[in-house]
């Protein structure tokens, strides 16, 4: 790759092409094992400190429903990213780890994570921007 300022050759990027059948790309991939509003977020707690009973975790995920994040966390375990331990006592005892995979998956999400934080004050303001616009907008 040229160090030349004046150089039209993009940045290179990781390889996007198709490795597996139905998706365009990784990315692609990534997206659908993750598609849901709860799925990163699930991700990124249990990353932060092991098993994790499910009352925890439903705290920690604040204004998810309980059967949204029982289902987020069934597609999780079905998916191969999370691991749900019953430990078949009475009362019941149930707690979620990340496998590697899942693992793995969370620690790609360091960086969005880290994107998030430092333009906090730049989302806020485009999402209240937004809300105002669609406030103004006759029905």
């Amino acid at each position: 790759m040229s160090s030349n300022a004046s150089d039209p050759t993009p940045p290179q990027t990781p390889s996007c092409t198709p490795t597996l059948p139905g998706f365009t790309c990784g990315l692609d991939a990534t997206l659908r094992v993750i598609a849901g509003k709860w799925k990163p977020l699930i991700l990124y707690f249990l990353a932060q400190g092991g098993p994790t009973r499910y009352g925890e975790l439903r705290r920690a995920v604040r204004d998810v429903s309980d059967k949204m994040l029982i289902q987020q966390l069934k597609e999780l375990e079905a998916d191969g990213l999370v691991k749900r331990t019953d430990y078949k006592e009475i009362p019941p005892r149930v707690d979620y780890s990340l496998t590697p995979l899942g693992l793995g998956l969370a620690e790609a999400l360091v960086p969005l994570c880290t994107w998030g934080t430092e333009n906090l004050a730049e989302v806020t303001r485009v999402f209240a921007r937004r809300e105002t616009g669609n406030r103004k907008r006759p029905v």
